[in-house]
């Protein structure tokens, strides 16, 4: 097969040798010689000069010579050259590559792909060669910015090619001014085919470059840690786009002068988000900040975010500020369900839909549900910027007409966003995870801890699993000796209940340990897989030691306060007790002053002290209280 990597022998026109890093080992690539095939042969190609440097390879500019029978054409071309890689995973990459070269062909909004070709021992996309950039046009602007103008008319192109690759399963996870080309006609083209994407999972010679799927300015949460925090998506890809219209708009590159550490606390940890400018058209202003939202279920998808920029040239100008005339997107209806407004609309109702009230956003189990189950009969086409159905509920003789933004599809007993597992247990990833996705033949798309991309598959493989949300305390199962993540232990060596505050798109818990006092620096929050942990409640710990052990986990302060609320009442107990002993001693060692025959005057009340030596009396009734002593 064209592209895969052989054992050496000897070479032909069409026969590369790669490079393994800096060793002498060479692989052979035979490339088919059939018009079809992608490859191009390397002494066709005349590097001339590197006019680019990315995370992922070089760009170079160059001249591709191609002989035919009457006359010989040189073309510019751009070359991307790629990184060295394990051999291990060439043939994968290779296999990848041809793969990605054939899907590309007769997209209009992506770069022109010419060919494959190995040079210098590294893989190399040749595609047609564009004159500048975006980014360069915006180094010649004034402030580093471009018009409004602009920007619409751009995005609306970018979005165009995003969608066009996305219809071919691919994502491209590193969207950036400096990769949106300009053509001829000044139109935006798309001129990173998805890279990132290309070479997921293919450990690459560098140990940075390993672990970043983008460049980190542009990068989604998701996309540090896609096997923990992820998994990638399409929606992915509205957080790169989201950063490069915002820098467009301002000349300013989020995140910048921070390093990639940095960039990590920020977006990963802190939660934070790029500074979105104000003047905006509203359609505009709605899909971009939808675009960071941290959990990526909630950011509109491709099509949205074009339809967006397509409504904003009808917009009209004045005072300062845009006024929308008309918007193919009406949201102000979906407020109130709870949900993001992108993620109610991606689940388009149909007639025959059987459906029931969404579940309210973090909860375990659906809580007063109007409708617990019934069946889509109309759908109100002319108002259907409202969204109503109609909806069939067995034992009501009239439908219910209801805003579809308060409903949920129900597909073969499952709905997006449940909890499910396996049936057959998977080793390389968790066995619990999250649907995002049904589709209406039964097809699923779930997110599991391990897994960088969705895993897809039918809902006959699956069943439904224990839910978790929010506020609820966990502890791992007494089985669970290695667990996937950290996870803190007792004074005693047990482990430690923590309580949730964040659950991934993939089903991983954010903890936090309200019980554990922490000092700095020290982490404060740990992660959690679902399969390994178990919920603890108050009303499940039996035994007065069990709940005090729960109550202790509530916060690291119960201990303490519990400790100073004991020393506190010994105290009180020892005064009060040291009281009583006290006034039980007086009264046993009183002796009572009897009245002598002859003595002069009576003896006054302060005499009581008549059992105290004479001089210690004095001391302590010095001030005019007098002690009579018997005489004759």
């Amino acid at each position: 097969m064209a592209g895969k990597a052989v054992d050496k022998q000897p070479t032909s026109a069409f026969d590369f040798e790669i490079v393994e890093g800096v060793s002498d080992h060479l692989i052979t690539v035979v490339a088919s010689s059939c018009p079809s095939s992608p490859w191009i042969d390397r002494a066709t190609i005349k590097l001339r000069q590197r006019i680019g440097r990315g995370v992922f390879g070089d760009v170079w500019l160059a001249t591709h010579h191609q002989t035919t029978a009457d006359y010989d054409e040189y073309h510019e071309v751009a070359v991307k050259m790629l990184h060295p890689m394990k051999e291990d995973n060439i043939n994968v990459v290779l296999d990848r590559l041809e793969n990605l070269f054939t899907q590309c062909q007769g997209l209009q909004h992506v770069c022109w792909l010419q060919g494959l070709s190995v040079i210098n021992g590294k893989l190399c996309i040749v595609m047609k060669f564009y004159e500048g950039s975006i980014g360069d046009k915006m180094a010649r602007a004034k402030g580093g910015k471009m018009s409004l103008q602009d920007v619409i008319r751009y995005g609306a192109d970018l979005a165009r090619g995003i969608m066009e690759l996305h219809s071919k399963e691919i994502l491209i996870l590193n969207l950036k001014p400096h990769n949106f080309l300009l053509d001829e006609n000044d139109h935006a083209i798309l001129g990173d085919i998805g890279i990132p994407y290309l070479l997921l999972g293919v450990p690459l010679l560098s140990s940075d470059m390993s672990r970043r799927l983008g460049t980190p300015n542009y990068m989604a949460p998701e996309q540090w840690q896609p096997e923990v925090r992820g998994p990638i998506s399409f929606e992915t890809d509205s957080w790169g786009f989201g950063c490069s219209i915002v820098e467009i708009l301002t000349g300013s590159q989020p995140w910048s002068g921070k390093s990639v550490d940095e960039i990590h606390t920020s977006i990963v940890q802190r939660q934070e988000k790029p500074h979105i400018p104000g003047g905006l058209p509203p359609a505009i202003e709605n899909v971009i900040i939808g675009c960071f939202e941290y959990d990526f279920r909630n950011r509109p998808l491709m099509g949205y975010i074009l339809q967006a920029f397509l409504s904003s040239p009808e917009a009209a100008y004045g005072d300062g500020v845009w006024r929308e005339l008309g918007s193919l997107l009406n949201l102000d209806n979906l407020s109130g369900s709870g949900y993001s407004k992108w993620l109610v609309l991606k689940d388009q109702l149909q007639i025959r839909d059987t459906v029931r009230s969404r579940k309210p956003p973090n909860s375990c189990k659906p809580e007063n549900m109007e409708v617990p189950e019934g069946t889509i009969v109309g759908m109100e086409r002319e108002t259907e910027r409202n969204g109503f159905v109609l909806v069939r509920v067995h034992g009501i003789h009239d439908p219910l007409r209801l805003h579809g933004s308060t409903l949920e599809r129900v597909t073969f007993g499952l709905v997006a966003g449940d909890w499910v597992c396996l049936k057959e247990d998977r080793k390389k990833h968790s066995s619990v995870g999250i649907l995002h996705s049904i589709d209406r033949d039964g097809s699923v798309a779930v997110a599991f801890i391990g897994l960088e991309t969705f895993w897809k598959g039918n809902c006959s493989e699956l069943q439904m699993a224990e839910a978790y949300c929010a506020g609820q305390f966990v502890r791992l199962k007494p089985d669970t000796y290695s667990p996937r993540f950290e996870w803190p232990r007792k004074r005693g060596g047990d482990w430690a209940t923590g309580r949730i505050c964040q659950v991934l798109p993939n089903g991983c818990l954010v903890v936090n340990f309200p019980g554990k006092l922490v000092f700095g620096e020290e982490n404060s929050s740990f992660l959690a897989d679902p399969a390994e942990v178990e919920i603890v409640s108050f009303n499940s710990s039996t035994g007065i030691v069990k709940k005090y052990h729960h109550l202790e986990d509530f916060h690291w302060a119960v201990r303490p306060l519990l400790v100073a609320l004991g020393l506190f009442t010994a105290m009180k107990l020892g005064l009060f007790v040291g009281k009583k002993v006290g006034r039980s001693k007086l009264k046993k060692g009183r002796n009572p002053v009897i009245p002598i025959e002859g003595q002069q005057g009576e003896v006054q009340t302060a005499g009581n002290a008549a059992w105290l030596p004479p001089k210690v009396a004095n001391i302590i009734f010095r001030e005019g209280a007098s002690v009579t002593t018997a005489s004759r």
